[in-house]
């Protein structure tokens, strides 16, 4: 970790690495490695290694030289995009075995005395609001906890963990406080943020957990996009050919889609077009018996459609199903294709997908997107190529858990009505010095309020 930015190329610009990843990522794939290893622990389908190795394209910055998962397909669909084969190795074993983490490194070619970024977004699902009910039982919890003993064994110049925001609720806080400590004790400041992931160039609304650490003081990154200035829908899948539901394109056989049941085409016929949603009394008895037993409507986003000048909602491994939220086309009349889902979640056009249809979804909606794996690969970057900073480790961002729940925050933080500060969750009086002070800790661009689409 001796002064790595000594052989660092200069600050990159991340917008243009956001918005570029489509251009970017042929170039990519035959450009020169650079300087910096890079090892994906828990690669998945490659979401976050393939945002690090289309910087190559503008400046070859990064080497991929390892990449861990347990996920057979996955694995798959990564070798064949990247051109590297992921072990398939049980991470928890790995990090009590620092000699076999060694041992395993120096047979990938790591070069000694090159800068190290070490990646670990360990499966979200453990963390995630709609499967919590396990709690810290959960073996992907303590994966967190594994990976940061992993990153002391191997001591990188930069560790990147993505993950979602529920990881800061109380109940899973103990376990991000532990990871956190265990990296503090080896010399490493850290930073932990949420950011929505459309103020960073992708085309939906995604909050995303954000930690990294440095052996000294750093930068966190900031997005650069304003509300009014987020990629949307259309821009994503506009150019897309017209399919029928169940149906693949000639053009391109990964912009297909599910294919649906008579009554699911019916009630998507009339959802009105461009981000409408059901009609109250449409739609499976299940929905009408919710609304009976309650009252009022329920899911009101099932079978919604998306809107052509917003951004999507999260894409998550579901959205192939127009009953698990508002995945609906537009203005066609189907569920969203895998092409769509994976542009969505700002994966190059020409990124191909292993497995099953479902399969596919489940890889696109657990990745991180290559887009804002772009921008953090630009912005390590940068931070590699200044002089360390002076000061003992420290710990920024968020210091404490924001409650029960994450998920019930969302619509404050959209509306700017809540923000996120080192103590947890705070209202906002949404004037420059409050959005200022809001944007350092939560990764939030300031952004003018306005009324939200529903179910975003």
């Amino acid at each position: 970790m001796d002064s790595p930015g000594a052989a660092l190329p200069s600050q990159l610009d991340l917008r243009d690495l956001a918005f570029g990843i489509h251009d970017n990522w042929p170039k990519a794939t035959l450009a020169e490695p650079g300087p910096v290893d890079v090892v994906d622990m828990f690669s998945g389908c490659g979401g976050m290694s393939s945002g690090f190795l289309s910087v190559n394209a503008v400046r070859p910055s990064f080497r991929l030289a390892m990449a861990v998962d347990i996920d057979a397909v996955a694995n798959a669909t990564y070798e064949r995009n990247l051109g590297l084969a992921p072990l398939r190795l049980d991470v928890s074993k790995l990090s009590s075995d620092p000699a076999r983490i060694e041992q395993i490194l120096t047979a990938s070619g790591r070069r000694s005395g090159n800068p190290l970024v070490l990646i670990g977004c360990a499966p979200c699902q453990g963390f995630s609001s709609h499967r919590n009910a396990a709690g810290q039982s959960d073996l992907r919890n303590t994966l967190f906890v594994d990976f940061a003993r992993i990153a002391v064994a191997l001591r990188p110049d930069a560790v990147v963990v993505e993950n979602v925001p529920e990881l800061l609720t109380d109940r899973y806080w103990p376990i991000l406080e532990e990871a956190r400590g265990i990296l503090a004790a080896a010399g490493y400041s850290t930073y932990l943020g949420v950011h929505n992931l459309a103020e960073f160039g992708v085309p939906q609304e995604r909050f995303r957990a954000l930690l990294l650490a440095m052996p000294h003081r750093f930068e966190p990154p900031a997005g650069f996009l304003t509300r009014a200035s987020f990629r949307t829908v259309r821009d994503a899948i506009g150019t897309l050919p017209f399919i029928r539901a169940g149906e693949a394109s000639p053009a391109d056989p990964t912009h297909r889609t599910a294919g649906h049941r008579p009554e699911t085409i019916a009630t998507i016929q009339a959802v009105p077009l461009d981000g409408g949603n059901r009609p109250v009394n449409v739609g499976p008895d299940s929905l009408r018996r919710i609304r009976e037993r309650q009252g009022r409507g329920g899911y009101d986003d099932v079978y919604g459609r998306l809107r052509w000048d917003r951004p999507s909602i999260t894409i998550t491994a579901y959205s192939r199903n127009p009953a698990s939220g508002r995945y609906v086309h537009p203005v066609q009349d189907r569920g969203l294709s895998i092409r769509e889902a994976a542009l969505l979640q700002g994966f190059p056009r020409s990124y191909e997908f292993a497995g099953t249809l479902d399969e596919a979804f489940r890889q696109i909606g657990n990745a991180v997107p290559p887009a804002f794996a772009a921008c953090l690969a630009g912005h390590v970057l940068n931070e590699l190529a200044k002089p360390p900073a002076a000061g003992a480790p420290e710990a920024t961002g968020i210091r404490a858990p924001v409650g029960s729940s994450f998920a019930r925050l969302i619509a404050g933080l959209k509306s700017g009505h809540l923000g996120l500060t080192a103590s947890g969750v705070e209202n906002v009086a949404e004037g420059p010095s409050q959005r200022s002070h809001r944007a350092g800790l939560v990764g939030a661009a300031p952004r003018v309020p306005e009324p939200m689409p529903a179910g975003g």
